[in-house]
């Protein structure tokens, strides 16, 4: 039996969606795209969550929770980073050292949360985690940093929150899959494995995350100039 033959795609691939038109595939697609392109100042960021399950592995729930908190100015950095990296142009220090105030501020309750279930965790930094990238990618102060977030997440909350989830899902199952691949017996190959893995895999959740923020902006961009329009004169 004959094959069926496809026709080839010879021509340019499509334009990327605009950010206020992103969906949350679109958006995964995107931070993928921009590791490729920048590896190695990217691969940099998972060093903090690979870090963290280097010595997390094996401990207890309890443990696990401290060590969350330990490592929350060294998360909160990797994130900044992460902005810093989407943003155009380097940002100065100040609106920096004002992303990481702001960070761990937003990461505190953070571990408690994750101790339950997920979502929770993921509907909170989806609500509040797009103030640090505020502060960093457009400068601002550390209480407008929180009003702009909050004005972001409200933009759509459901592609926001979509995304984070989206971002967890696929750093999980890939982690998941590299840790299968890389599995060993002896306690410090599991541990060297987890901290490959997440070195490689858990940048995607800081640079997506970044990346979430440049979706809400202009996705407030948007319907402010649709209503502009629509406000007679």
């Amino acid at each position: 039996m004959a094959r069926p033959r496809y026709p080839k795609q010879t021509g340019p691939l499509p334009p990327p969606l605009p950010p206020e038109t992103r969906t949350v595939r679109p958006l995964v697609a995107a931070t993928i795209r921009f590791y490729g392109e920048r590896f190695l100042p990217v691969l940099a960021l998972g060093l903090s969550i690979g870090g963290l399950d280097a010595i997390a592995v094996g401990r207890s729930l309890q443990h696990q929770t401290v060590l969350l908190w330990l490592f929350t100015p060294l998360i909160t950095v990797s994130y900044v980073a992460a902005c810093a990296l989407v943003a155009e142009g380097r940002p100065p220090p100040r609106a920096l050292l004002v992303g990481v105030a702001v960070g761990t501020l937003v990461w505190l309750p953070v571990p408690l949360l994750f101790r339950f279930v997920i979502l929770p965790a993921l509907a909170w930094l989806a609500l509040l985690g797009l103030a640090v990238p505020a502060a960093v990618i457009e400068r601002r102060g550390f209480v407008d940093s929180f009003r702009r977030g909050l004005e972001l997440a409200r933009a759509d909350f459901v592609h926001a929150f979509g995304s984070l989830a989206a971002l967890a899902i696929v750093y999980f199952l890939s982690r998941t899959v590299l840790l299968f691949l890389l599995r060993t017996q002896s306690d410090n190959a599991i541990r060297t494995a987890g901290f490959l893995a997440d070195l490689v895999l858990s940048p995607l959740l800081f640079v997506g995350a970044a990346m979430l923020f440049v979706d809400q902006a202009a996705r407030v961009r948007s319907s402010k100039a649709s209503t502009s329009t629509t406000t007679p004169a």
